[in-house]
């Protein structure tokens, strides 16, 4: 062969080689292509619907009253007017007993009018506020607590699939849902994505652990278990839970949000997420082998698929809102684990007492049980109530914790407490009810640009009833001040 032909045929290999690695090439995207589209590989493209977020219908609208513009902290309060509100109330004391302590303090924290200011009482659900703000103002509240799975492939060809809690209590059980805190993480959707990378490494079936290490092994508070003997009122604190431990029994609110009554609880609330998620993976076409037991995530490791919970601050406010015991202890438990404490609920109390100090919050009297407040023995005063609130109207770093109060009128436990609606939307509160408290805390936005915090408590009433409406009454003037 000439020199001229071996020229013309390495260089018609050339053509070849180069065609079919361009023809072999688009077949490879055209397949990867497709498998996107059909959800075999990772990727954008997908035939499934894609969520489109879209406006609640409005509740039934209540008019507001005339909006306060920023606040004045300078403009004080009439100290003859409030101490004649809560001398209205001392009148109205005559129905239900003389346990209280009240108080009104301006913007600036100066007290104006008050009746045992200093004095302990049972407080309820108001504890929830120091909880609140020692966590505001120590965490970032714009984090997310994650949802992992973890693969582990072992010798004997077997695989072990490890699901991970990271404090989410507000899981759901279907597919992410962005428009509520409720539920924002889906088990659905972490089973989905799990099962995706599962099914890229050529697996079908697991064994499946769940990892519910976060909190040690102590999960229930001092005074909680006397009190809530039917499980109504607190799931234990855990690392995962399905819309809070709550068992509907199929009567599940249309609003995951919002709810008023009070199902039963899980008592083990991480495992049962855990049997929910085994559902989710068998619907998409992963075999779960045996029962679902409790694990450790492999060291060195990394998650094959997460979800991600609301802000920390959507989830206070949902906590708030709700008055949810188990969300409040669960705040505590984070702040422990921040601040280097004793992972335990006393770590968590002790940290929040730790913060309050450390800004300058009145502890005297302060004996905390527990983070939610549902103890009988636990106390504090009026006092350090208001400073709290005070903290809320003029702390920029603490602004989370007063986020998430109820909003006489509008939304929360104190939705139906509105007596006047010409304050409809001033007032911010917490709520407090126990067998023998009632209690109320919050701060208002007065008629005359200025603001004000107040705090009420009412032990052991005779007439439970006389006892809020009088509360209601004291805080639907407080706008005028």
């Amino acid at each position: 062969m000439d020199d001229s032909a071996e020229y013309r045929h390495v260089k018609r290999r050339r053509y070849i080689t180069v065609a079919l690695s361009v023809a072999l090439t688009t077949v490879l995207c055209v397949g990867y292509v497709v498998a996107d589209i059909f959800d075999l590989l990772p990727g954008v493209l997908t035939l499934q619907e894609v969520e489109h977020i879209t406006a609640k219908t409005p509740g039934n609208a209540v008019p507001a009253a005339t909006v306060v513009g920023g606040l004045d902290a300078s403009k004080t309060v009439d100290a003859a007017a409030a101490k004649a509100l809560i001398s209205q109330f001392e009148t109205a004391a005559s129905d239900f007993g003389d346990e209280y302590a009240i108080a009104i303090a301006d913007a600036a924290g100066n007290v104006v009018a008050e009746h045992a200011l200093d004095k302990s009482y049972t407080p309820a659900s108001t504890m929830k506020t120091l909880t609140a703000y020692a966590v505001a103002t120590t965490l970032d509240m714009g984090e997310t607590l994650d949802t992992q799975t973890y693969l582990e492939q072992r010798e004997d060809g077997t695989s072990r699939l490890v699901l991970k809690g990271n404090g989410d209590m507000l899981l759901g059980a279907g597919a992410s849902d962005s428009s509520h805190i409720n539920g924002r993480a889906g088990l659905g959707t972490l089973a989905a994505n799990t099962a995706q990378a599962l099914r890229q490494r050529g697996i079908t079936s697991v064994t499946l652990v769940y990892d519910d290490s976060l909190f040690g092994n102590d999960r229930w508070p001092s005074g909680i278990a006397e009190l809530d003997s039917n499980h109504v009122y607190y799931a234990p604190t855990s690392s995962m839970a399905v819309d809070g431990g709550r068992n509907w029994n199929g009567a599940d609110p249309a609003d995951p949000d919002m709810f008023s009554t009070y199902p039963a609880l899980s008592t083990q609330p991480a495992r049962e997420a855990a049997q929910v998620f085994a559902q989710r993976l068998a619907e998409h076409g992963i075999a779960v082998n045996s029962s679902v037991e409790q694990g450790t995530v492999p060291e060195g490791t990394s998650p094959i698929a997460a979800v991600r919970s609301a802000s920390l601050n959507e989830i206070m406010a949902f906590m708030l809102r709700h008055s949810d015991n188990s969300l409040a202890e669960e705040f505590g438990r984070l702040l422990a684990l921040h601040l280097g404490a004793d992972n335990s609920p006393t770590g968590a109390v002790r940290s929040v007492e730790q913060v309050l100090v450390q800004q300058g919050i009145s502890t005297e009297g302060l004996i905390m049980l527990n983070c939610s407040g549902l103890s009988e023995e636990s106390k504090l005063t009026a006092r350090t109530l208001l400073e709290v609130q005070q903290r809320n109207l003029t702390s920029g770093v603490g602004a989370a914790a007063a986020e998430g109060l109820s909003v006489v009128g509008f939304v929360g436990t104190a939705a139906n407490r509105l007596n006047d609606d010409n304050e409809a939307g001033l007032i911010r509160v917490k709520t407090g009810s126990l067998g023998d408290a009632t209690s109320m805390t919050g701060n208002v936005s007065r008629h005359n640009g200025g603001a004000l915090s107040f705090a009420v408590i009412v032990n052991n009433p005779d007439d439970f009833e006389a006892a809020k409406s009088a509360i209601d009454t004291f805080v639907a003037a407080l706008p005028k001040l």
